[in-house]
């Protein structure tokens, strides 16, 4: 895992749904290990994310602006671990920063704000509008710097909204550059599934918020293959 860290990176990834996983997982193992943290394979992942009133974020995602962040708190279940995050993509490389908290708060106070407001390119009144749960397995490559994540199971919840994505995987391939031959790429492209970019987070937004406070017309092709993967998303 030290040698695929890969805190700046390019990502890509991948939808599909569980019987397809089911399919790809025999073929994977030859290349690949498997992240196991106490005796544990698939870990929980819990995370608070922020935005702004307007939803800079979600806006600046949807909107293709070539510079972006998300800032969440991420709690990393059987670890228990906890960080303050902030992802900063551009020009098609994603760069985290995160320093490490107690639990998970329900704000940003003093010194997560403090931090944020040196990450972030301007001052910004960040509030919570987001839970998301899912759980994870974790591939490293035998040989080359990559790592792939697989995250399934996948909820949102927002007061009293909640949504989830039960046969959704959503893959990603985090590497320094992008090898479209490399083998999780390769399998993909043999199955004809294209590289898919929607993230989580935006994916949460349009399921808890959509009706009322943010337009995602961008986005609507990319739903109808979530529906087909998906039919029965609550």
């Amino acid at each position: 895992m030290d040698r695929v860290k890969l805190m700046n990176r390019t990502d890509t990834k991948f939808c599909i749904s569980m019987p397809e996983l089911a399919a790809a997982l025999p073929s994977l193992l030859e290349f690949y290990r498997i992240l196991e943290i106490e005796d544990c394979r698939i870990p929980s992942y819990k995370s608070l994310y922020f935005d702004t009133e307007s939803f800079k974020f979600f806006k600046d995602h949807h909107n293709q602006k070539c510079s972006r962040h998300k800032v969440r708190f991420r709690t990393y279940v059987e670890s228990d671990l906890s960080f303050l995050e902030i992802k900063h993509k551009t020009k098609g490389r994603t760069n985290k920063r995160r320093i490490p908290v107690d639990q998970i708060p329900g704000f940003l106070d003093d010194s997560h704000a403090e931090f944020v407001q040196k990450v972030l390119p301007e001052k910004l009144h960040l509030i919570p509008v987001m839970w998301n749960a899912f759980h994870r397995i974790t591939f490293v490559h035998k040989v080359e710097n990559e790592r792939l994540t697989l995250d399934f199971n996948l909820s949102f919840s927002w007061e009293e909204k909640e949504a989830s994505y039960p046969n959704l995987v959503i893959a990603e391939l985090k590497q320094e550059k992008v090898n479209r031959n490399s083998t999780f790429y390769s399998l993909m492209k043999s199955h004809i599934i294209r590289p898919y970019r929607l993230s989580k987070y935006c994916l949460g937004c349009i399921q808890l918020h959509g009706e009322k406070n943010i337009k995602y017309n961008r986005f609507k092709k990319k739903l109808l293959k979530l529906a087909k993967i998906n039919p029965h998303a609550a």
